[in-house]
């Protein structure tokens, strides 16, 4: 009876032996980097920058002056028709209004009168030249007819000079002035309408052309801002018609004074327009770039990982050996952030979709 206690004791201790042995442990498994998320992400490295201001102002685009002629009318009379409207392409040479003027028809008629003048005071001279040379009349008789010749051209020459300086028999004839485009461009301002009556003292222009492939944009700059903008610093300019189109440019020029009223400083930035986008007035937001002379850890901002008011990267030295690492942030600058603490120059950050690899890295 003994024996078989002993012999029924001694299996269930080697069964539960067996049991036990059955059971493996597991390990801590570490997270490995697959093929597939392999593809999936970016990498950049961690680099020492100097550290970029954003300086945000509101803008509004000009002409370029360099570029610019204004079209003064430069006869008084009336306005018999306009050719053009505003915003018109207009070519060199193209008749934008003609004018009814009693100013040409007037010179015109002094060129008439000099003409004949200059016809009488010829047959005079070569009568006197004729009878001079045969000895009938005196060397001084001759000298007279040939000075009053000689006044009769130069005051037809004087009429025919005005008439060159509007243009000649191109754009006046008949007692009428056509006004014409001296540049290639397009009609931006326009002053003048058929029936309108001009003068030239009036001082204003008619027409206003500008070539708008090259304009400026003038921001306001208020006083706290001054010294964070410099002549050269670049330029970013989003009109508000186009606000996904950003033209790149710099600072042209910076005014040295403060307009008495709003007590800002105007900057000038030269910006190309080949494509034709941005019109004169145009309300545009202008962001300059400011680099200080202090340099900072900078990373790409897509890196960053916000959590509970905290940011993070994802560190990658290899597909077995990644980790999360919580930085500072100085600020962020467009595309790029910079950083005072947590990281070194040259270590590599996950870009894209490090979320993924930052939720499999802190649920271990």
């Amino acid at each position: 009876m003994k024996q078989s206690i002993l012999i029924a004791l001694f299996g269930m201790v080697l069964f539960t032996a067996c049991e036990h042995k059955e059971q493996p442990v597991e390990a801590n498994k570490k997270f490995v980097l697959s093929d597939t998320m392999r593809n999936m992400i970016q990498i950049d490295t961690v680099q020492n920058c100097n550290i970029t201001d954003e300086l945000s102002l509101s803008g509004v685009v000009g002409f370029n002056d360099n570029n610019v002629v204004k079209v003064f009318p430069p006869i008084s009379g009336k306005v018999m028709e306009a050719k053009v409207s505003l915003g018109d392409k207009v070519s060199k040479g193209q008749v934008l209004a003609i004018i009814h003027s009693a100013d040409v028809a007037g010179n015109y008629s002094d060129l008439s009168s000099t003409n004949a003048d200059v016809s009488i005071a010829k047959r005079q001279m070569d009568n006197a030249e004729s009878l001079y040379k045969n000895g009938i009349s005196s060397e001084k008789e001759y000298n007279e007819a040939k000075q009053n010749y000689e006044k009769a051209l130069a005051a037809r020459n004087k009429v025919q000079s005005v008439i060159n300086i509007n243009g000649g028999g191109k754009t006046s004839e008949g007692g009428q002035y056509k006004v014409t485009a001296p540049i290639d461009g397009y009609i931006v301002e326009k002053k003048v309408n058929a029936g309108a009556f001009i003068r030239p003292d009036m001082g204003d222009n008619l027409f206003t052309i500008s070539d708008l492939k090259n304009v400026w944009v003038y921001a306001n700059v208020y006083e706290a801002d001054i010294s964070k903008i410099r002549e050269g610093y670049a330029v970013k300019v989003m009109p508000l018609s186009y606000p996904e189109k950003i033209f790149s440019g710099k600072v042209d020029k910076i005014s040295q004074v403060l307009d008495p009223q709003s007590k800002a400083m105007k900057v000038r930035i030269n910006l190309d327009n080949k494509e034709m986008l941005l019109k004169p007035d145009m309300f545009a937001k202008v962001l300059v770039d400011n680099e200080e002379g202090a340099k900072a850890l900078c990373i790409p901002a897509s890196s960053l990982i916000p959590q509970e008011g905290k940011n993070y990267v994802v560190v990658y030295k290899n597909d077995s050996d990644l980790k999360v690492v919580q930085v500072s942030v100085l600020k962020t600058v467009g595309g790029k952030t910079f950083i005072n603490e947590g990281l070194s120059v040259g270590d590599k950050l996950i870009t894209k979709n490090q979320i993924l690899i930052f939720n499999q890295l802190t649920a271990q």
